[in-house]
């Protein structure tokens, strides 16, 4: 049986066009970046002009742009520099955060180097801005915010020139979790009031363990990796070449093609919205699905028995790949902390779907009908 691949939010397949471009960087053209002879150079030229392209999608300067191992990497910098060269002692977060974020928030809580609030969410799933507000408004420290653009469960996304402008208002630091959304939704960093964001290529088909970190250019932060001068000094160890080319074309295509594959994968997501309303009267959705929420997942919860209980699992072995978010405890599945901060209902088994380009409604058709056997 055919594979349907419906968990794109946790990773995409590689494009072959992304491959191809990085290929030649795995064979023919080896060069260390930081090397002086023309090997070398070449590939500095080649992590140079790819740094260019992704500075030029997200209307940013080249200067801001920093190559990482990925997003986990990127917020860890943002977050913990912001605490330690930036002098921010108090940070705003929320609950429902990707642990990337939760985990760095809370290590610095309890190294005693900053002080933690969590920002009210409403009911569904929003931040409840007038409660952030006064979150800053009432902090006597440097405020670091840091909120995701959209959520990787839920898919609720905040409006980030509304939270900037807030941060700007109250002279606090802002950092958004942007994970989800390079590579989905067009940046123009010159004119968003944010001081860093974050994004993963493995996210918008390209390859993994590469990452970008936005540092706006009115931000000086020290390196959170050392050891060499890779990155401007930003940060140490050999440049990961091929990854870097991967990322800059990878990002490249999706916004060439992103008018036509945004309204495709949207088209999708509401289909298997319908298509699941229509077939199981009580299935509920998770977050704002049809509101201010990203266009490629549906969080979807159906009522628990002793056959949904399994759901995941079922699905795997049907040869669907889902996600989990449910807020049960089960040896594998810790659940999800996102479902449980938005509804602690035991009595739910909750699955994230989200889609890429290549997914059909011919595969939805077909998860709908296993899922009737299933639930």
């Amino acid at each position: 049986m055919q594979r349907i691949y419906f968990d794109n939010a946790a990773t995409t397949s590689l494009d072959p066009q992304v491959l191809d471009a990085m290929m030649p960087y795995m064979t023919t053209h080896f060069g260390n970046p930081s090397s002086i002879y023309s090997y070398g150079r070449e590939s500095r030229l080649a992590i140079e002009n790819a740094r260019k392209t992704v500075a030029k999608i997200l209307n940013a300067h080249p200067s801001e742009i920093f190559f990482t191992s990925g997003g986990t990497e990127s917020s860890n910098t943002a977050i913990t520099r912001s605490v330690r060269d930036l002098g921010c002692k108090h940070i705003i977060s929320s609950l429902i955060e990707h642990h990337a974020t939760t985990h760095t928030v809370e290590h610095l809580a309890k190294t005693g180097e900053a002080r933690v609030s969590y920002v009210k969410l409403l009911p569904d799933g929003h931040v409840d801005m007038a409660d952030l507000e006064n979150l800053l408004a009432t902090a006597p420290e440097k405020t670091l915010v840091t909120l995701m653009h959209a959520n990787n469960e839920i898919g609720n996304m905040i409006d980030i020139h509304e939270t900037g402008n807030l941060c700007r208002k109250y002279n606090a630091i802002f950092h958004s979790d942007t994970v989800q959304t390079v590579g989905h939704f067009p940046f123009d960093l010159k004119n968003t009031p944010v001081d860093f964001i974050t994004g993963a290529s493995h996210k918008f088909h390209g390859p993994k363990g590469v990452g970008v970190l936005y540092v706006n250019e009115k931000v000086k932060i020290n390196p959170f990796v050392h050891g060499g001068s890779q990155e401007r000094n930003m940060r140490a160890g050999t440049e990961n070449l091929y990854g870097i080319i991967g990322f800059s074309k990878a990002l490249e295509m999706a916004t060439t093609n992103y008018e036509k594959d945004s309204a495709w994968i949207k088209e999708l997501k509401l289909y298997m919205m319908d298509q699941l309303k229509k077939h199981f009267k009580d299935v509920s959705f998770n977050g704002d699905p049809l509101g201010k929420s990203l266009y490629t997942l549906l969080s979807a919860s159906f009522p628990k028995t002793d056959k949904s209980e399994m759901l995941l699992f079922n699905l795997d072995i049907n040869h669907i790949c889902a996600s989990g978010g449910s807020a049960c405890t089960s040896g594998a599945d810790a659940g999800s902390h996102v479902i449980r901060a938005l509804k602690n209902d035991p009595n739910l088994a909750t699955v994230r779907f989200s889609f890429s380009k290549h997914n059909t409604k011919e595969e939805i058709d077909t998860v709908v009908e296993k899922l009737k056997e299933l639930v």
